[in-house]
C-alpha cells in the first residue's frame, strides 16, 4: 500500500458524512465513490472536510487535483488523504494481479503497449513488473535495454530472479537466448517454457504483472488461462477494419475463458505532420471506440502514429521512461491507471458472497 499524500489528523471530532461526498465520481473509474467504498473516514475540523479516502488504482501525483475536485463537489474546504491499496486477483506467487495484454494479430504495437503500461503503472505509484509470454518471438529485453547476454540469476537453483530495468521487474525468453535463437518449438513445449517462468519467477511483492502475450488465439492463451489465474484482459489494436476483426477475435476467446476485459488500446490512432499540426487519420478512426462500445467495456486509450515512440522503444527505453514528463508517458499513464481501475472494479463485481453461519447457541 502506497500513499500519494500524508496529512496529520489532530483531534478530530466525528461528523455525518455528506451525501454528496458519496456521490463524488472518481475521475477515472467513473463511478461514485460511494459505489466503489472509497471513502474510509471523514470529519469536520476547522471549517473544512478532512477526508480519508482509499482507491484501487495507483494515486501518486492526485492527491493535490482530487483535493480540489472534492472541494468543489463540496463548496468546502477539503484536506484529502489518498491512498492506494491494490485488490489481489492473482494466485502467483509475488504478484498481487496479473493483467494480459493481447491482440488477435500481430502488429499493432502490443509489445510496446504492454512495456509502457508496466512503466506508466510503476511512475503512477504501483510496484509493476513485465512477463513476456510471446515465446516464439520475445521482444522485452530489447525493449528495456537488457544487454544482450545478460541472464535472470538463480535462486535456490531453480528459481528465476527478475531483471530490473526502468524501475520494474522483467523475465523474457529473450534473456535467455542470443537474438538470432529461433525458438523451434511445437505448442506443448512452448508452453511448458511459459508455465516455468510463470511458476519458477521470484517475483518481489509486486502490485501488478503485465503479460506480454503472443498475437493470436492459440496454445499460450489457453495455457495462462489455465494455469493462472490472471484478472484481466487489455486487447490492443489498430482502427482499421482488419485489425478490428482479430480484436473481436481476441475478446471472445478471453470470455470464453472467464477473463474479464479491461478495455481496448488503439494504437496508430492518428498522425501528427510537423507541417500543418492536423491530425490525420491514416488507418481510420474510431474503430477502437465501436469495438469498445460493442463490447461495453472502456476504451482505455489512443496513441498516435508516433515515430518517436518507435524509435525510444526500440531504442531501449521506451517513452514513459524516457520523457515521463512528456505528453504520451501521460497518455500511457493515464491509460494504465484507467486499466487498474477497471481491474479493481471487475474484481469486487467477482468477489465471492460472504460466508454466514448461524450459533446456536
Amino acid at each position: 500500500m502506497t500513499k500519494a499524500r500524508i496529512i496529520a489528523f489532530r483531534s478530530l471530532t466525528t461528523a455525518p458524512m455528506p451525501n454528496s461526498l458519496d456521490s463524488f465520481v472518481d475521475p477515472v473509474a467513473g463511478a461514485p465513490w460511494g459505489e466503489l467504498g472509497a471513502v474510509r473516514r471523514a470529519a469536520r475540523l476547522d471549517e473544512r472536510w478532512h477526508v480519508d479516502a482509499v482507491l484501487g488504482y495507483p494515486v501518486d501525483g492526485l492527491a493535490d487535483d482530487y483535493s480540489k475536485a472534492l472541494g468543489q463537489w463540496l463548496n468546502d474546504d477539503v484536506v484529502l488523504d489518498l491512498t492506494f491499496s491494490p485488490p489481489q486477483t492473482s494466485k502467483t506467487p509475488g504478484a498481487a494481479n496479473l493483467i494480459a495484454v493481447a491482440s488477435g494479430k500481430g502488429g499493432v504495437g502490443k509489445s510496446t503497449t504492454a512495456v509502457n503500461l508496466a512503466l506508466a503503472l510503476d511512475r503512477a505509484g504501483a510496484k509493476a513488473g513485465i512477463l513476456d509470454a510471446d515465446i516464439y518471438g520475445p521482444s522485452q529485453g530489447l525493449m528495456l535495454g537488457v544487454a544482450e547476454g545478460r541472464k535472470p540469476e538463480v535462486k535456490d537453483g531453480k528459481f528465476f530472479l527478475p531483471i530490473r530495468a526502468h524501475g520494474i521487474e522483467a523475465i523474457s525468453m529473450s534473456m535467455m537466448v542470443t537474438d538470432r535463437t529461433p525458438m523451434v518449438w511445437r505448442g506443448p513445449m512452448a508452453s511448458g517454457a511459459l508455465q516455468q517462468l510463470m511458476g519458477q519467477t521470484a517475483w518481489g511483492d509486486l502490485d501488478y504483472l503485465i503479460v506480454d502475450m503472443p498475437p493470436g488465439t492459440g496454445d499460450i492463451q489457453l495455457t495462462l488461462s489455465q494455469a493462472a489465474a490472471v484478472g484481466g484482459a487489455v486487447i490492443v489494436t489498430t482502427p482499421q477494419e482488419v485489425a478490428l476483426l482479430d480484436a473481436r477475435k481476441g475478446i471472445e476467446m478471453f470470455r470464453k475463458v472467464d477473463i474479464p476485459i479491461l478495455g481496448i488500446v488503439e494504437n496508430m490512432a492518428w498522425f501528427e505532420c510537423d507541417g500543418c499540426g492536423k491530425a490525420h487519420h491514416l488507418f481510420g478512426s474510431g474503430g477502437g471506440e465501436s469495438v469498445a462500445r460493442e463490447y461495453d467495456v472502456s476504451l482505455l486509450g489512443s496513441f498516435p502514429l508516433d515515430p518517436a515512440i518507435r524509435e525510444q522503444t526500440d531504442g531501449g527505453t521506451p517513452p514513459v521512461a524516457a520523457d515521463r514528463e512528456g505528453s504520451v508517458a501521460a497518455l500511457y499513464i493515464d491509460c494504465a491507471r484507467r486499466a487498474a481501475s477497471a481491474l479493481w472494479r471487475a474484481s469486487a463485481q467477482a468477489a465471492p458472497a460472504p460466508s454466514i453461519s448461524i450459533d446456536s447457541q
